[in-house]
């Protein structure tokens, strides 16, 4: 197969990843998704580096043997901690989430500090902090991890009382801060939108990382000549995988791209050992 013509690989630990390859869909309509959902391991975000990196492997590597062009990590905490070693196992693009997010983030700047909310994971890497400071070395970061999250957009209780109950708790030393943006440093965190919202403030920015991606993804595939030359790709092309029994997932797709993928299970075993 000519290597332009070769699918997009996107993996997350579950459906967070999504809210990338539903951008990804929007704005390079012509490239197939091979997308694999980590479900039976999720969340990763209170996994250690060791396992991120492990899981990063083995699921990277899946899909690596499937004829992927790219690899896009659309996982926060895998992003934070195994770039390296993928770029170092694949002979493919790897590209994460966290520098889009920074980037993002530094570009809408005023002044005041940026707020950063993630996993466990992702907020003691350090990663965004970094990041950010790598781009404005002036900007204040305050961070704050929200281990809930993701188990609640899992759950599909993203408009329940229970969710803008745990948000107001863990936002509360941003509020305080005065922070003029939020990042949403876990690709599951995009669909807590509207509660984030409402908790706090219209004055307070929330920032997606997801479009930043896109972006530069499509940058990286034009400059590298792996651009597809196609114009649109039919949905039942895009390919879904998951770790765990389909069901749950499916719905949760469904809901969330607004139509229903080919999603094929995958064992935990069938996974090439790091």
């Amino acid at each position: 197969m000519k290597a332009s013509a070769r699918p997009i690989g996107v993996f997350d630990s579950g459906v967070g990843g999504l809210t990338v390859a539903r951008e990804l869909l929007r704005q390079l309509p012509g490239e197939k998704l091979i997308y694999l959902g980590d479900t039976a391991r999720t969340p990763y975000g209170n996994k250690s580096p060791q396992t991120l990196i492990r899981f990063a492997l083995e699921t990277g590597t899946f899909l690596a043997r499937r004829g992927v062009k790219m690899l896009v990590v659309a996982c926060n905490s895998s992003s934070a901690y195994s770039l390296g070693a993928l770029r170092e196992r694949l002979n493919i693009p790897v590209v994460g989430v966290i520098e889009a997010g920074a980037r993002a983030a530094v570009a809408g700047r005023r002044g005041r500090p940026i707020g950063v909310i993630g996993t466990r994971a992702t907020v003691r890497s350090g990663a965004y902090a970094r990041a950010i400071h790598a781009l404005d070395p002036r900007a204040r970061v305050v961070a704050q991890a929200c281990p809930l999250f993701v188990p609640l957009v899992e759950e599909g209780w993203t408009g329940h009382a229970l969710a803008a109950q745990v948000a107001q708790e863990y936002l509360r030393p941003l509020k305080r801060e005065k922070v003029e943006s939020v990042v949403l440093g876990c690709t599951h965190y995009p669909l807590l939108k509207t509660v984030l919202a409402k908790v706090l403030g219209r004055d307070i920015a929330l920032v997606d990382s997801a479009k930043e991606v896109a972006r530069e993804v499509k940058t990286l595939l034009k400059a590298s000549g792996l651009a597809s030359p196609l114009k649109t790709v039919p949905f039942k092309q895009h390919l879904f995988f998951v770790t765990d029994p389909p069901e749950q997932f499916a719905g949760q797709v469904k809901r969330f791209l607004g139509r229903q993928p080919d999603i094929r299970p995958v064992r935990l075993a069938e996974l090439p050992a790091k």
